[in-house]
């Protein structure tokens, strides 16, 4: 195992240099730039002024000087500085990476919690009410909009019925310390866990569904029942725990969607993390941050899929990796 995890790591360079390289080039040949939206909006701002600036944000270069630059400093470990939050681009990343964590991490294990039954109650119900119901609500889970479904919340819960703030992650002119604190940004953080959750949930419902079909079909299950075992043992002690083995590398490849962000979601309710101040840099052409946070991410995707290959080999003693 440990040489297929050194070899994965090995392509995994490979894949992240290449990704990189994608994504520099496409930054850089985007119409608009950190400049021009920086001085568009000034008629006292002079050609040399420009040209200056760009001398000083590294705009002049071509795009493979760019990019040598660029690189030669990943090496070194150091990501630039961003040109909009004018900080290193690690250390943006550290700080925001937490506050999209603690978004994303309460939806991530109400989707297991809802999910993974709903999915057993669905294929053990076949063709009943319930299925139906269940299949419908996955659909529809799955079809909203995250734009529109937080819409929706905002105008129920917050402009509606006032439950919770419209946005923001904390209570505007209020000190809040401690525990209240932290009170005061979960309220803050139920409507956009809410839209990640109900848009989470109906893709892991299905494929927890179509799973547990397929092994309640199994001749070992039919044998179990033929056994006089009650049906609650043949579904869970026998058939969940085998449904429970493709559902485990899902989850673990969900797993870097932890500290990834969620742009849409994080922009419309106002919350400061990864995903909306890469939406920020991607509109005033931030190359560092774009850089890096596309970086992190793919690093991300990459040990989430790692993981998923090793945690089926984990709990499935006939799977070999090599």
């Amino acid at each position: 195992m440990w040489q297929y995890i050194v070899r994965r790591i090995c392509i995994g360079v490979v894949v992240l240099m290449g990704v990189s390289m994608i994504i520099y080039g496409l930054i850089r040949t985007a119409p608009g730039d950190y400049v021009s939206t920086l001085t568009s909006s000034n008629p006292e701002v002079t050609q040399e002024m420009v040209d200056r600036l760009n001398e000083l944000y590294g705009l002049n270069d071509s795009i493979p000087e760019g990019y040598a630059k660029w690189a030669a400093g990943v090496f070194r470990g150091d990501l630039g500085d961003s040109f909009i939050e004018q900080k290193p681009v690690a250390e943006v990343l550290s700080s925001k990476m937490w506050i999209s964590f603690w978004m994303a991490f309460p939806a991530y294990i109400l989707q297991i919690l809802i999910a993974i039954p709903l999915g057993i109650l669905s294929a053990t119900k076949q063709y009943s009410k319930i299925d139906y119901a269940v299949t419908t609500i996955a659909l529809m889970g799955m079809s909203l909009p995250s734009f529109f479904f937080a819409a929706i919340l905002q105008r129920i819960f917050a402009q509606g019925l006032g439950w919770f703030p419209l946005s923001g992650m904390k209570t505007a002119r209020m000190d809040y310390e401690g525990f209240a604190l932290m009170l005061d940004m979960a309220k803050h953080l139920v409507l956009p866990v809410m839209v990640l959750t109900v848009l989470g949930i109906g893709g892991l419902m299905r494929y927890c569904r179509t799973n547990m079909l397929e092994v309640l079909n199994e001749d070992y299950i039919r044998t179990a029942r033929a056994k006089g075992l009650s049906e609650s043992k043949v579904v869970y002690k026998h058939a969940f725990r085998n449904t429970l083995i493709p559902i485990v590398t899902i989850l673990g490849g969900m797993i870097p969607g932890l500290f990834s962000g969620s742009m849409i979601t994080e922009g419309i309710f106002g919350i400061d993390g990864i995903g909306n101040t890469a939406l920020t840099a991607l509109r005033g052409g931030d190359i560092p941050y774009i850089m890096g946070s596309t970086l992190f991410m793919a690093a991300l995707t990459l040990v989430g899929t790692l993981v998923s290959d090793v945690l089926y080999g984990v709990v499935d003693p006939r799977v070999r990796l090599k």
